[in-house]
């Protein structure tokens, strides 16, 4: 996902009032955490009955646009993370490669790609990327951070992601059947330049400890996420990033399968 647990950094002082913090950071599943989820959800099933009427064509210019959206806000919160959060130092752990950014980059692309490649682009929405969303939106972790704006950036960003993957089922369901199987050898690419780009990041940033943790694999320390942390430790990194990459794809073709089940039954 996107986020994760990192230690928490405050602003430098005399910042600008772009570097604004909570005096008390929410916590996960505390009263604004929960609100923010049931704000998410509602507006979620109302843009359902609203994105349904639109034409395929339409659908796939919103998903454009929702992509360059998220890319001039990815291009903010880079600055901002330079800025305010680390004080004016380079640091990889905000590099845009995790597993939820990969929504912002497939979504401007989608007018491009043509045929098998959008449908596999759209697979990779509906499912890996809807996964990665409710994670991260259930399980915030690092997005729950001081500094106001990039606290509801993070939400704000998730909230794009699983309106995204809402189009892309819809644009999937008024097609023929596509396979799932792209989706997954996308899926195993994307997660190996991550693996690169960790490797890369601990040469260049690990002595000032910010080196990057791209989709949660990074071969230098055990998973800071629950359970996977346990089994790290248990079994060892590599077999944990194993274990953890095969249940991302065993949850994304769970919700394949219910795409089109219930969604072709609901069609019919």
């Amino acid at each position: 996902m996107v986020y994760e647990n990192r230690p928490q950094q405050r602003p430098r002082e005399g910042a600008h009032v772009m570097g604004v913090t909570f005096s008390t950071v929410p916590a996960g599943f505390g009263p604004a955490h929960l609100a923010i989820l049931a704000v998410i959800a509602a507006a979620t099933v109302a843009l359902y009955f609203i994105l349904k009427r639109l034409s395929e064509q339409k659908l796939i210019r919103l998903l454009f646009l929702l992509g360059a959206a998220m890319l001039v806000l990815e291009i903010w919160k880079q600055w901002f993370v330079y800025r305010y959060v680390y004080g004016g130092t380079l640091s990889a752990w905000f590099f845009p490669w995790q597993l939820c950014s990969i929504a912002m980059y497939l979504s401007f692309l989608m007018p491009l790609l043509k045929g098998r490649a959008q449908d596999t682009a759209l697979v990779f929405l509906a499912t890996f990327s809807f996964l990665a969303a409710v994670v991260a939106l259930v399980f915030p972790g690092d997005m729950l951070r001081p500094q106001i704006l990039l606290f509801c950036h993070g939400f704000l960003y998730h909230g794009a992601m699983v309106v995204e993957s809402l189009i892309a089922a819809l644009i999937l369901l008024r097609r023929e059947k596509a396979p799932f199987l792209p989706s997954v050898w996308l899926f195993l690419a994307l997660a190996a330049v991550a693996e690169i780009i960790n490797v890369v990041s601990h040469a260049l940033f690990s002595e000032r400890k910010m080196a990057s943790n791209m989709f949660n694999i990074t071969p230098y320390y055990p998973s800071t996420q629950p359970v996977f942390h346990e089994i790290a430790v248990s079994l060892g990194i590599l077999p944990e990033i194993l274990i953890y990459l095969a249940l991302i794809i065993l949850g994304s073709w769970g919700l394949y399968r219910l795409l089109y089940g219930v969604g072709k039954r609901k069609k019919a």
